[in-house]
């Protein structure tokens, strides 16, 4: 991989299933990006999903993702989405946990 490339922001939409609610799921990954200085949300889908957005370097979005697969030590993560998307260029820089079902 370039290094350059990983500089260069980059969006992540990522939709993980399996046992990822009621285990301090979005708590998990808001400490992952926070500490990575990255930026996004997480919340709960009402099917027992979870959904994400992360953004920052190609190098901190893809450690991100590596957490998502692997979770909270309760969790049991069967199914991660990830999808790529146009990032916001930096309009915020904090990752927010969104309450309650969407």
């Amino acid at each position: 991989m370039d290094r350059e490339a990983g500089e260069h922001p980059v969006r992540a939409h990522a939709v993980a299933q399996g046992r990822v609610q009621g285990v301090g799921f979005r708590a998990f990954l808001q400490s992952q990006a926070t500490r990575r200085g990255l930026s996004g949300w997480v919340r709960n889908l009402p099917d027992g999903r979870i959904e994400t957005e992360v953004e920052g370097s190609q190098v901190l979005v893809d450690a991100f993702i590596q957490a998502l697969n692997r979770g909270p030590s309760l969790a049991q993560v069967q199914d991660v989405q990830v999808e790529w998307i146009n990032p916001n260029a930096g309009n915020s820089s904090d990752f927010i946990i969104i309450p309650g079902s969407a």
